[in-house]
């Protein structure tokens, strides 16, 4: 018998946020959406034996919710992930990519390259472009040589990452 996937939905300051996990740790989350049908769709896309639980993963809530009001807020490696059906690689990257603090960005060759991968650039890239993750992975604080935003596939787009490293530099300056 497979694990139930637990998730919740929740409202932040910036819209709904949503989570998706099990016992073993967090799978997914998804950045906020203005309504929660939206988050739902996306979060639980390909997700079978899911339940809601409205009062899930609440330590991780609220500290997305002090994030997003402007607190300065680094999802740390003590919040435990459970990132099934990643290759060794994707996992590497990922959890490298968790290092990354709060205010700062860094390059898709930095980052292989902190992985030990100094030219996977654009395996970094596309690991990113998957990440299912993000905030807790902070795959927006990762960008282009060239000093330009790169992709983001999250909700909101290009738009969405260049409002979270702006927001995030803030807290950071403060």
């Amino acid at each position: 018998m497979k694990n139930t996937i637990e998730y919740t939905i929740f409202k932040t300051k910036w819209g709904y946020f949503g989570l998706a996990g099990s016992k073993k740790g967090l799978s997914r989350t998804c950045l906020p959406m203005p309504n929660t049908n939206l988050v739902k769709k996306k979060l639980l896309k390909g997700l079978n034996n899911i339940k809601y639980e409205k009062n899930t993963f609440k330590p991780i809530k609220n500290l997305i919710n002090a994030y997003f009001k402007g607190s300065y807020v680094h999802f740390d490696k003590q919040i435990p992930l459970h990132l099934q059906n990643l290759s060794p690689f994707a996992k590497k990257i990922l959890n490298t990519c968790r290092n990354i603090k709060v205010g700062e960005t860094i390059t898709y060759k930095q980052l292989g390259f902190k992985a030990g991968c100094p030219n996977a650039a654009r395996a970094v890239g596309r690991i990113m472009a998957a990440n299912p993750l993000p905030l807790i992975i902070p795959c927006h604080r990762v960008i282009k040589s060239n000093g330009q935003l790169g992709g983001f596939s999250a909700p909101g787009g290009l738009s969405m990452k260049k409002k979270l490293i702006d927001h995030e530099q803030k807290m950071s300056a403060l």
